[in-house]
């Protein structure tokens, strides 16, 4: 069973300020996971979390996690942009992006944030974007074929677009030797929301003696490697998480076996996790209004697949739990929709729940990542209000509501802006 962090009484006490839909996260959750985080891989002196800064891109959640020694992971301008704006710059930047603007390679360099290269021909496109091979440098390793543990297929990375091959690597390392890096890194995302205590620790050993064959045989210093994100969460009631201190543990026993004896024990971890950072501990509140009995059970509610696009465009499981009702029985079948002119605009199908009514507040469990900053505009919805649940247990805005305002601003060149009814 899945517990909410807010209660009935809560959110009718928010919404006399905050009307639904909102995202909320609660503040205590992400500082406590941060700091078992940080405590699992304390045994790595050089160890840092860049956080994902794609998963929930919003300065007040970028603070507490810089308050939590946690840097960033971007792969965008405006990602960049705001990382800079909290004033997380320089080495606390890991820049790793794909198919990438010329624009993009320029600013993270201005920001002296470490580059991670996701294809052999950005050696040459990035040189002659900014003039220079930076002296700290990093490559994205695809090994193709199937990621697999203990026989057991994770994922599928030869279907992948990221990434370096194997001998590409080894070619890139040599080049960018040449034209003046002198500390390398390597890093690999091989396999997505992995609830298996085993995917960091298998995943670092294939790293790790990559690393070891890299370094002797193209003379690179390899400073540090990046295991990426790919740790997920238990999204269904019944699914066991990972438990980050074993996990931590697995990466130690790997690095020692192998790094070790091989003269590289002063290689930096580092980490780009999202999911595992913040899923858990954001919800998005919704109110049902209404009801529906034709040839199914249909509750409609007023948020949307444009405030959580995952079920919609994956089919992804997020749990709901209806407030005041956790503890009747979940007696009747519904599919819980949203309007969109969508028939996958459903944040459920046929999922057994206590009975409904009008009114009643919904949690939608485990948005805090790819929640809110996968949101769009489709039918011309807006987007949400996202709220903090501060430690003191206060509530903050830290995202106000769009308005139509927002939405047609875009327009304000061409008059269209002017002419519009804002009393509408």
């Amino acid at each position: 069973m899945k517990t909410p962090f807010v209660t009935k009484e809560m959110v009718e006490e928010i919404v006399k300020s905050h009307p639904t839909p909102f995202h909320i996260y609660d503040e205590k959750g992400i500082r406590e996971n941060a700091k078992a985080l940080r405590e699992a891989f304390a045994w790595n002196k050089g160890y840092k979390e860049f956080f994902a800064v794609k998963a929930t891109p919003n300065p007040f959640i970028m603070e507490i996690l810089k308050e939590c020694g946690c840097g960033c992971d971007c792969s965008s301008l405006t990602e960049l942009m705001l990382s800079k704006a909290v004033g997380i710059t320089g080495r606390d930047i890991m820049f790793s992006s794909n198919d990438t603007p010329p624009q993009e390679f320029a600013y993270a360099a201005r920001l002296g944030a470490i580059i991670n290269l996701d294809d052999f021909t950005h050696i040459d496109f990035l040189e002659r974007t900014i003039g220079y091979i930076p002296e700290t440098i990093s490559c994205r390793y695809n090994p193709g074929g199937y990621f697999e543990i203990a026989n057991s297929i994770m994922d599928n990375p030869g279907d992948a677009k990221y990434g370096f091959t194997e001998k590409q690597l080894f070619e890139g390392f040599k080049i960018l030797k040449e034209k003046g890096a002198k500390q390398f890194g390597i890093h690999a995302f091989l396999a997505s929301n992995t609830v298996t205590n085993d995917y960091y620790p298998t995943l670092a050993g294939t790293m790790f003696e990559l690393a070891v064959r890299l370094q002797r045989e193209t003379g690179a210093h390899i400073s540090f490697i990046n295991l990426s994100g790919g740790i997920g969460i238990p999204y269904k009631p019944d699914e066991t998480g990972n438990d980050i201190r074993i996990i931590g543990e697995g990466v130690r026993r790997a690095y020692e076996e192998i790094l070790t004896p091989a003269g590289m024990g002063d290689v930096a971890i580092y980490t780009e996790l999202g999911r595992f950072m913040l899923a858990p501990y954001g919800h998005l509140v919704t109110q049902a209004i209404h009801e529906k009995h034709t040839h199914k059970e249909y509750i409609g509610v007023d948020a949307c697949a444009v405030n959580l696009m995952r079920p919609a465009m994956y089919g992804a499981y997020h749990h709901i739990t209806v407030l005041g009702k956790e503890n009747e029985p979940c007696s009747n079948q519904y599919d819980v929709v949203g309007s969109l002119c969508e028939n996958n605009d459903k944040f459920a199908i046929d999922r057994m729940l206590p009975v409904i009514d009008r009114g009643d507040y919904l949690v939608i469990h485990d948005t805090g990542a790819h929640g809110f900053s996968m949101g769009y505009n489709y039918n011309g919805k807006l987007r949400s209000a996202e709220l903090l649940l501060k430690e003191d247990g206060s509530v903050q805005m830290i995202r106000r509501a769009e308005t139509p305002r927002d939405y047609f601003a875009t327009f304000d060149c061409f008059g269209v802006y002017d002419q519009m009814d804002w009393d509408a």
